[in-house]
């Protein structure tokens, strides 16, 4: 070729730019924006974000468990390390379900939607039983399993709502009949209220919130008409309000709220003040890690419903917002994992286990900062209590199992390159070979060579 000695094409060389003419910076902000706009968008975010966000929540909880439950074990004449020895064998417990629930395809949770929510109802049935039942704090929902191990029956019954409510309205779905409000609200509105009498038998109101919260979320991902939504609203709000109305304790805990002195009035606030004062005393930093003062007796349930003031108290606002974060980034995981599937069935699971996580969050964090009032509900994935965690984890497996079942998330998947010489299917390639200097410079030449 013309201009080449070697024969190869000539190199185009850029045009140089007059002097004095500088190149046009661009905007570092919008750059970064732009890049993590990008991040955000790809196929594997939802994925990602639900395994990191509840592993470092899980984590997270382990710690503070820990430093939250020594002087409470102590009391109890107990090793310092009790509690948290329980709940690190419920995380690998839940690990290992979480897992499973992550790699069982969908037509093999809708085939166990039936068996958990049958489970479930007879469990929550032998509580009623005397001698099989256990009152615990004044309500009667929990099973003895022997020696020092429970087992509370209505937090499984939130897993079997949500499985068995998507199994029905997506197969509903299917066959055209969620336009029809009879189709729409039976039988998942009474079975959803079965499950509420026999939680409130025990007295648990907490969990009864966090049920009809399921409820409601499973209805407005049908499509429930508004009327109809504030019609089944309002009825739930009345039957609260009778409930609350008729217990004295309940009555004791919504007029803590905004409660500045532990004795206000009539009505003992001594756990909601001090929930705020470890959270005043925290700071920006907090006062260290195992150096909280309200956890010595100050504060009932430190380790458990009042863990995140404890969390407060030792890493300070830095450590409530990362919290807070998480849970965040938890959700809006969810969501986009429910709103961008086109399987019903997932998008009403992931819609319920998302509203599941989230509302439980709210409620307990909003009754930590003296917001709402308490419910004794634990903080998902954080708070002490292996009943709470093993269910919740298995509920993260099916957001992962959804996320990896997304058609980009699959394809995502199916292009990463394998390491270390092994392929996907089983077979084996040859390993890779770096292109670097050192190994060019030791290839034999041919003959000819110089």
């Amino acid at each position: 070729m013309p201009g080449s000695r070697t024969g190869r094409p000539p190199v185009q060389r850029a045009a140089r730019r007059p002097t004095g003419v500088r190149a046009p910076r661009e905007n570092p902000a919008l750059g970064l924006v732009t890049r993590l706009r990008r991040a955000w968008d790809r196929p594997l975010t939802a994925y990602y974000l639900i395994l990191g966000g509840s592993a470092l929540i899980t984590v997270l909880g382990l710690v503070m468990v820990y430093s939250a439950s020594q002087i409470t074990a102590l009391q109890m004449s107990l090793p310092g390390s009790y509690f948290f020895r329980k709940q690190l064998l419920a995380a690998v417990i839940g690990a290992v379900l979480l897992l499973v629930a992550s790699r069982m395809p969908v037509r093999l949770h809708r085939a166990l939607a039936y068996p958990i929510l049958a489970g479930a109802v007879a469990l929550m049935a032998l509580v009623q039983v005397p001698g099989i039942g256990v009152a615990v704090n004044g309500n009667q929902n929990w099973i003895a399993l022997g020696g020092s191990f429970q087992i509370q029956p209505s937090e499984f019954g939130k897993l079997a709502l949500v499985l068995w409510g998507a199994d029905l309205l997506a197969r509903k779905q299917d066959k055209r009949l969620l336009t029809q409000w009879k189709h729409m609200l039976v039988p998942l509105v009474p079975a959803a209220f079965m499950l509420l009498g026999l939680i409130m038998l025990g007295g648990d109101m907490g969990t009864a919130i966090i049920v009809t919260a399921i409820l409601f979320g499973l209805l407005w991902l049908a499509g429930a008409p508004t009327r109809l939504f504030v019609g089944v609203l309002s009825v739930a709000a009345l039957l609260g309000a009778l409930l609350i109305r008729t217990s004295p304790n309940r009555m004791a805990r919504l007029a803590c709220l905004g409660a500045t002195e532990p004795q206000s009035g009539p009505v003992d606030c001594w756990q909601a003040v001090h929930g705020i004062y470890a959270l005043a005393s925290g700071g920006i930093f907090g006062s260290g890690l195992g150096a909280s003062v309200e956890k010595w007796g100050q504060l009932p349930e430190a380790h458990t419903d009042f863990i995140f003031a404890v969390t407060g108290e030792e890493l300070g606002l830095a450590g409530t917002l990362s919290v807070l974060a998480l849970f965040a980034a938890l959700g809006y995981a969810g969501i986009r994992v429910a709103g961008r599937t086109e399987d019903p069935f997932v998008r009403y699971a992931a819609g319920g286990v998302t509203t599941w996580i989230t509302a439980q969050a709210v409620i307990n964090i909003g009754a930590v900062l003296g917001l709402l009032p308490i419910a004794g509900v634990p903080l998902p994935l954080f708070s002490y209590g292996g009943s709470a965690l093993l269910p919740t984890m298995f509920a993260i497996g099916l957001l992962i199992a959804f996320a990896r079942d997304e058609p980009a998330a699959r394809a995502a998947l199916a292009m990463r390159q394998p390491r270390f010489g092994k392929k996907r299917n089983g077979g084996s390639q040859r390993p890779r070979r770096w292109n670097t200097m050192r190994r060019r410079a030791t290839v034999a030449r041919t003959s000819g060579e110089r």
